[in-house]
């Protein structure tokens, strides 16, 4: 399209819905325990869509009970991509292979990561408000040491 960000061009997001199912017998169960106290089976949908164009790219189907950091293979996305995602897809060495690919990532940290601010550099407007700001740091998870910013 024209006047189009070349950014968003380059945008991709990562997302999944579950559909519940009636039966517990064929898929293993998900979610909270409604007041009856079973849990209901359900398949999940797995989507990456193309930002700029509204137009999913890759769909797959699992068992609602399966993670969804699997849908985020770094061999799937090309150099200088940007993958948008929420936390359920957060997964520390694929976040590394990402990095080494120079693809990236944007998603919200999990409340409980451990991680040390290693340069936190901010841009003010004339105003004295701030513009831009941009941290860098390193989390760590089990023997994982990633820099992000």
């Amino acid at each position: 399209r024209n006047g189009t960000e070349e950014w968003i061009k380059r945008l991709r997001i990562i997302d999944s819905t579950t559909i519940t199912l009636f039966s517990n017998v064929i898929f293993k169960g998900v979610g909270r325990h409604p007041k009856t106290g079973k849990k209901k089976g359900g398949i999940k949908v797995h989507s990456v869509i193309h930002a700029n164009e509204g137009v999913h790219c890759d769909v797959k189907f699992t068992s609602a009970a399966t993670n969804d950091s699997f849908m985020l293979a770094p061999c799937h996305f090309k150099h200088d991509e940007i993958i948008a995602m929420d936390r359920a897809y957060i997964n520390y060495e694929k976040f590394e292979e990402l990095t080494e690919r120079n693809v990236v990532y944007v998603t919200k940290m999990k409340k409980n990561l451990k991680y040390e601010v290693l340069a936190d550099c901010m841009d003010m407007n004339e105003d004295g408000l701030m513009d831009y700001r941009e941290q860098v740091g390193v989390f760590r998870k089990g023997d994982i040491n990633h820099k992000a910013r």
